[in-house]
């Protein structure tokens, strides 16, 4: 059950500790406090972990403090979108807004491989007004033979880079608790001059003590990428692995999913399932197409597959979309056949803008249609 308070009531009203003691009077119950800071407002919810059944749902809300009760029948009970409970939520970071109605183009280096072409790629961000980019410090691979990332011999030229250019937000892959705290503690050395969102790659997507030790800090936002061979509802499961720590800040990336069906591009690509998940959760949906697609193959209309499949993405509602780039994609160590140059990084931003834009007349449209 969730108790989601009316607006403005604080710990400190008598209205709020009166709920409190009737609800501490009943048997095996325990209440987990959250808040969800929308653009509008706080939202302040509290969970009821227990035997819920019991209680009279009619009873809870008739408290002063209350301004509705929602009863949780699905699986996912931290990330979900129940039933009466449909607020827009998201949260901020470093100054950079994600909810489920916004979007963001983090495009970047699939993995660091020198300070050069770290700076070339920053400085083409910054020219384009961008503020959010991927750097790949860690790189687990499919051959142990393949190159497997700087690791943190890199994190200091990254941020120290990411200031430089006003990068406010850098996805980072992690594989091991041991990560998260090389970079928290880089990042403290750095003095913080910019804010890193840790990745959660497909392969780990079911490293459950990974995804409990994204979850129990509360510093990083995580961006979680499905898994590659599991259903989607194993993935928001996992998710809520990390919800379960305390952390909600969770991006839910749809990367494709391996099948010989997808061929000829790497994956299959599940971008159909951006508005099912923006339906089933309130997580922000981020796509990325260039691991989905993993090729720079052109269409015959001019337009790359990538661009295509990546407008798939965000013509469907998109939050997010995640690409790789490089100055130089025949010398990338990991994934240069799938990077676009950094010439084509503002005709890809306009593409984007332009289906974005189509996606919110999609949306006014949708405002005119009767509800049958």
């Amino acid at each position: 059950m969730i108790i989601i308070l009316k607006t403005g009531v604080s710990e400190s009203d008598p209205e709020y500790r009166s709920l409190l003691d009737y609800l501490e009077a009943k048997p095996g119950i325990e209440v987990r406090k959250h808040q969800e800071h929308g653009t509008q407002a706080t939202i302040t919810e509290l969970y009821l972990i227990g035997d819920t059944a019991a209680l009279d749902a009619e009873e809870v809300a008739g408290e002063p403090a209350v301004e509705r009760v929602v009863r949780v029948s699905d699986r996912y009970r931290l990330l979900g979108r129940h039933k009466g409970q449909v607020e827009a939520t998201g949260f901020e970071y470093n100054g950079v807004r994600f909810d489920q109605d916004n979007f963001h183009l983090f495009a970047g280096l699939c993995a660091v491989d020198n300070p050069a072409n770290t700076e070339a790629m920053m400085a083409a961000l910054h020219r384009q007004g961008l503020h959010t980019t991927r750097m790949g410090a860690y790189k687990p691979r499919t051959s142990p033979y393949d190159f497997q990332g700087r690791g943190a011999e890199c994190l200091p030229y990254v941020f120290e880079l990411a200031g430089k250019y006003d990068i406010r937000v850098v996805a980072m892959e992690v594989t091991e608790p041991a990560h998260i705290e090389e970079i928290n503690r880089a990042l403290d050395d750095a003095g913080s001059p910019t804010g890193i969102m840790l990745q959660i790659g497909t392969r780990n997507a079911q490293n459950f003590e990974l995804l409990t030790a994204a979850g129990s800090q509360q510093r990083f936002p995580i961006l979680y990428k499905r898994g590659f061979g599991i259903t989607l509802e194993e993935s928001i499961n996992a998710c809520e692995y990390i919800a379960t720590g305390g952390n909600r800040n969770i991006v839910f990336c749809l990367r494709g999913v391996k099948s010989h069906m997808g061929a000829p591009h790497r994956n299959l690509v599940d971008f159909g399932h951006v508005s099912a998940l923006k339906r089933l959760t309130r997580m922000p949906v981020c796509v990325d197409p260039s691991h989905s697609v993993g090729s720079r193959e052109r269409a015959p209309d001019g337009l790359l597959e990538l661009q295509h499949t990546a407008a798939q993405g965000v013509v469907a509602g998109a939050n997010m979309v995640l690409t790789d780039f490089h100055p130089h994609p025949e010398h990338a160590l990991v994934d240069g056949p799938q990077a676009l140059h950094l010439e084509e990084l503002p005709y890809f931003a306009e593409d984007l803008a332009i289906v974005r834009e189509a996606y919110d007349r999609r949306r006014q449209l949708a405002e005119r249609m009767p509800r049958l």
